[in-house]
């Protein structure tokens, strides 16, 4: 694939330090970009990060606030949006119900609005997740489709298809006739990787536990979701925003990104592999303690990134565990964090055969 029309595009990346965001950062600095993030105050590890970033020119502002993220993005002219900025955690969307649904869903509204009034050409990619399906068999597997009813129980589930609900508002009260407005929404699966240190999240869980020699416990074991690396998600999202980029066939559509059927196991399989291939003491004990409601069982169908952008997962669960623990590893022997980016995004690139 050639991402050659990346290069020397003005890119903002909202949410652009956060874990899938600095993965999508460090990609399009590869390829020759220019970003443009907006991001909370960053951590102490996104600061280090991002001060090395020269080409990444940063705003530390909240995009609920409606004049900050409209003036940005009007000064700054963007080629490309890429919309990751959220509240991502259920955990802590159950304790700050208001703040998730503000970031999510007000947040995103805000970046619609200020679409309405740019006048240069621009593509726009906005990031939910799958969890925005409205789930009705906890029985079995079902492979939800684009198509599939919108819902959710819990208040980040209900954020996120509440972001869908007001993306499609947007585009056909005001951005579907815009000649220079081309825009689509996507749905990844649970994407893992190096760099997640986000609380409540399982890889993080297990990584944390281990590094400092604890117990590992596992809050649903037998939940099912599709995992898949953060690499095949950015390569979907820069297929996709490429293809809307040159023609306007699927605007305002929305696409899942997922894995392959194989990759879609339970929690304790997933830290049973991953265990595998981590360096060092691991111990796993389940741990049946659930706190809060959470869906069961997830899963995408990918029949539709298939059919029309010929885009595939290149990693299975596996090479995306083997590739996390590498990445884990390496960081707590000292090795330069941009090396490790930098090394698994070539060897991403070789693996698919992408050309700058």
């Amino acid at each position: 694939m050639n991402f050659s029309n990346f290069k020397n595009k003005k890119i903002l990346i909202t949410g652009h330090s956060g874990f899938k965001g600095m993965w999508l950062t460090i990609y399009l600095l590869s390829l020759g970009s220019n970003i443009i993030g907006i991001s909370l105050k960053p951590t102490v590890y996104q600061k280090k990060l991002l001060k090395k970033m020269r080409k990444v020119k940063s705003y530390f502002f909240d995009i609920a606030d409606q004049n900050k993220l409209k003036n940005t993005i009007k000064n700054n002219q963007p080629d490309y949006i890429f919309h990751l900025a959220a509240q991502p955690i259920v955990s802590e969307s159950y304790k700050k119900p208001l703040d998730t649904w503000k970031t999510n869903v007000i947040g995103t509204g805000n970046l619609l609005n200020s679409l309405r009034y740019l006048k240069k050409k621009c593509t726009i990619i906005i990031v939910t997740s799958d969890k925005c399906y409205e789930i009705k068999n906890k029985k079995k597997i079902t492979f939800l489709k684009e198509t599939d009813a919108l819902g959710g129980k819990d208040p980040y589930s209900s954020s996120k298809a509440s972001t869908e609900l007001i993306f499609k508002s947007f585009f056909y009260s005001y951005l579907k006739e815009k000649k220079n407005i081309s825009i689509v929404s996507v749905r990844a699966g649970n994407v893992i990787g190096g760099g997640d240190w986000s609380k409540d999240r399982i890889i993080p869980d297990c990584v944390k536990s281990w590094i400092s020699k604890r117990k590992l416990y596992i809050r649903n074991p037998n939940f099912v979701r599709p995992w898949q690396h953060v690499l095949d998600v950015i390569n979907g999202y820069l297929i996709l925003a490429k293809e809307i980029s040159n023609s306007k066939k699927f605007n305002g559509e929305s696409f899942n990104f997922g894995p392959e059927k194989n990759s879609i196991v339970t929690v304790k399989k997933l830290c049973k592999i991953f265990k595998y291939y981590w360096i060092g003491p691991s111990k796993i004990y389940i741990k049946n303690n659930k706190k809060f409601f959470e869906t069961k069982i997830l899963a995408l169908s990918i029949a539709k990134v298939k059919k029309c952008l010929d885009w595939k997962p290149f990693l299975n669960l596996d090479n995306s565990l083997n590739l996390t623990a590498s990445w884990y590893n390496k960081y707590y022997k000292n090795f330069d964090v941009f090396d490790i980016y930098f090394e698994q995004i070539k060897y991403f690139k070789n693996l698919c055969k992408i050309k700058k």
